[in-house]
């Protein structure tokens, strides 16, 4: 994929994710997008390379809230 490409689909990845956070966490959609941009997971998900995009948006609620209850993400091996 090119960085082209990613940096397309990165907002709408994101913006997927913060509504379930928002819906989930019942929290407004300004105080979802400051927890998930500080978080890890938003880090490795910037990394084209490290392929976090590819999963599910249900698998990447799953594992900002593995961060948040534990402090640590162990990614699925796929």
């Amino acid at each position: 994929m090119t960085q082209e490409q990613f940096s397309t689909m990165m907002p709408t990845i994101s913006a997927d994710l913060v509504a379930m956070i928002t819906k989930k966490q019942d929290v407004s959609e300004d105080d979802a997008i400051r927890q998930l941009y500080a978080s890890k997971l938003y880090a490795a998900l910037e990394q084209e390379e490290t392929k976090v995009w590819q999963y599910s948006t249900n698998m990447l609620y799953a594992l900002y809230e593995q961060e948040r209850n534990t402090g640590k993400i162990r990614f699925p091996d796929v």
